[in-house]
């Protein structure tokens, strides 16, 4: 009977170890290519049958390694049943030796997924943790997953294999690895559902892309047909720019009225961007009204000072959202990619916008056509894309800043007693008075003629602010949302979930008035206590520890879960080119290792809960200053 594969391969010096679990159940095959067993036909036979009833292999980083591996060995059948089990494991080592160092040298893979004859998901390349700002390997995403068993291969690859007992332990690393690849899978289930969908929609793989990768591929799906030009020559365009004068693409109904944003409007009309030195290229900030507001080539952003901002029956913090900000400027403004035909490029960029619209939030077009609005601003700024533009880029992030700031003045200047609270990207909050609430729908309207554009209101009840990236929102009908170091729910799985245990409390002392001690004293979850981290490069971990009267250090992994405990170890970060080192938590705070996990009473992982009480106790201090102390239980 038909079905699909999670899988993972081992290559050793000279042992090769496959793991495949069925996708939807238990079964389980398994391979080993050695001098002690040999199961080559029969890998094979399993293999032959994969192409013949179109079983997929499902895969962490499958694309960029082991279809590699998978399609040489098709492709070298013949050849391989000439050779020994060692011999075949020894020359599937090399090719997998070639296939790292042509990644590591940025080279082309030998077989792109057309060239494979087993069809595949990628939930790596999915989710996009092959991008810089993403990118996570299988350890850290069981850590951040909470998986049970995150421990690394214990056996070097350049090991030479000589027992069962070896190679058990492969089986065993392997087996894990398949299992923690199916839970991902399960947890992409709607994302892989949406590629399929897609896929068969408009006959493009799309099975394991990413969600810019699905933007670029549909909007030049789109386009191609709309401007009658073969996808390959559209593919082939950009625009390149030496430079890009500021003053030449800020909008006519730019305008202020106050000295300060005055100053702001003529030091951007002096910039001049070289689109190789944009990250920095420009930075300015203004003191207005008690907030300290920092511009640059991105965004706006900037907040009041750590505080908790209520409404009350005198006032009211009001949150309006630019709708669909950075595609909306350039749909109203008619701005294109200078090499790509304007109409029939606003047009299309329209026609995403307003159909979504019109398609409820359950019908899978509308998340794709939020993919296609918000990923074509960026893909303009990537050289890699037919979008490439930096002046359409430009365009669009500097008059967003400049025109969020001439609404931030508008309000803040026609409403008395306004305070602004905080201002990034595409909206604001300001507090203001209760009787002054429809001046303040009014003001907006007049920005939304000025500009063409659209918002979005609400109202909070309160503002826990950090700073303008962390911070917990609760609106006046009792919904909320958390930011930076305040989120804890339904995190992306490459973000890190460390001690999660302290946005929780700090979330219900200011939420839900619950005491951060009973709080502690009622979470049991083990998991929410721990840290995770990650090292790479010239860079290990090791612990330190008394055993038996012996000052003791021990090697540790390049990834890491522990938690803070009354006894334990000191962690330590240690670079052993320039001898560098740094404890993972400094002072008297002891650490347990709890890369497998293991259950038991929950008082026996002896919680240092001093720790996490003064850790939640400071965040609330800074909040609230004058908050009594906390008592630790």
């Amino acid at each position: 009977m038909r079905t699909h594969w999670v899988m993972d391969y081992e290559t050793l010096s000279n042992c090769f170890v496959a793991v495949f679990e069925d996708i939807k159940g238990k079964d389980t095959e398994v391979f080993v290519i050695h001098d002690l067993q040999n199961d080559l036909d029969d890998l094979l036979e399993f293999l032959q049958r994969n192409i013949t009833l179109d079983e997929w292999h499902v895969s962490f980083n499958g694309l960029g390694f082991d279809s590699q591996i998978t399609e040489y060995i098709i492709r070298n059948a013949d050849q391989l049943r000439d050779m020994g089990g060692c011999e075949i494991a020894e020359w599937l080592y090399g090719k997998a030796q070639n296939i790292i160092q042509s990644q590591d040298e940025g080279r082309f893979l030998e077989f792109s997924p057309r060239d494979l004859q087993i069809n595949q998901v990628d939930v790596f390349k999915l989710n996009h943790w092959d991008n810089p700002a993403k990118r996570s390997s299988l350890k850290w995403i069981q850590y951040t997953m909470d998986w049970e068993n995150i421990v690394d291969m214990p056996i070097h690859h350049s090991t030479a294999i000589t027992t069962f007992e070896q190679i058990d332990q492969i089986i065993y690393y392997c087996k894990n690895d398949v299992s923690s690849t199916k839970k991902i899978a399960f947890l992409s289930k709607d994302q892989i559902a949406l590629r399929k969908q897609l896929t068969d929609e408009y006959n493009i793989n799309l099975f394991s892309a990413s969600e810019p990768k699905i933007s670029k591929e549909l909007f030049l799906h789109f386009l191609s047909n709309k401007i009658g030009m073969k996808k390959y020559d559209l593919k082939n365009l950009r625009t390149k720019r030496e430079r890009i004068i500021v003053n030449d693409i800020i909008l006519g109904y730019v305008n202020f009225k106050t000295a300060t944003f005055q100053k702001l409007l003529a030091k951007f009309k002096e910039v001049v961007i070289y689109p190789d030195q944009t990250k920095g290229g420009f930075k300015y900030s203004i003191q207005y009204k008690g907030v300290k507001t920092d511009f640059g080539l991105g965004g706006i952003h900037g907040a009041r000072s750590s505080k908790v901002y209520k409404s009350d029956s005198d006032m009211i913090i009001m949150t309006s959202d630019v709708t669909s900000f950075y595609p909306n400027l350039a749909i109203r403004n008619n701005w294109s990619p200078a090499h790509l035909p304007k109409h029939e490029f606003c047009e299309q960029y329209e026609w995403f916008f307003e159909e979504r619209k019109k398609i409820p939030k359950t019908d899978i077009r509308n998340y794709v056509y939020k993919i296609i609005l918000n990923s074509t601003y960026g893909l303009s700024n990537d050289e890699n894309s037919f979008l490439y533009d930096p002046e359409f880029t430009m365009r669009i992030t500097i008059n967003g800043q400049l025109s969020l700031a001439m609404l931030y003045e508008m309000i803040t200047e026609g409403i008395p007693g306004a305070i602004p609270l905080m201002q990034n990207t595409d909206g604001l909050e300001t507090l203001i008075p209760r009787e002054y609430q429809d001046k303040y729908y009014e003001i907006c309207k007049q920005w939304e003629i000025i500009t063409n554009l659209q918002l979005e209101h609400d109202t909070y009840s309160k503002i826990i602010l950090g700073d303008v990236n962390n911070y917990i929102a609760v609106t006046e009908n009792g919904k909320s949302k958390c930011k930076g170091r305040f989120e804890f729910e339904d995190l992306a799985l490459h973000k890190n979930k460390s001690f999660a245990i302290i946005p929780q409390a700090i979330y219900n002392y200011f939420v839900n008035g619950i005491e951060p001690e009973d709080y502690l004293r009622n979470n049991k979850n083990i998991y929410d206590y721990c840290g995770g981290k990650k090292i790479r490069g010239d860079w290990k971990f090791y612990k330190e520890y008394i055993q038996d009267g012996i000052h003791t250090k021990e090697d540790l992994q390049h990834t890491i879960r522990y938690y803070i405990s009354n006894t334990g170890a000191k962690i330590i970060k240690y670079n052993f080119t320039d001898e560098r080192s740094t404890q993972v938590e400094a002072g008297k705070w002891m650490q347990t290792l709890f890369i497998d996990f293991e259950n038991k009473p929950f008082e026996e992982y002896d919680i240092n809960y001093d720790y996490y009480l003064t850790k939640i106790r400071k965040e609330i201090e800074n909040l609230e200053p004058n908050v009594n102390q906390l008592s630790l239980f």
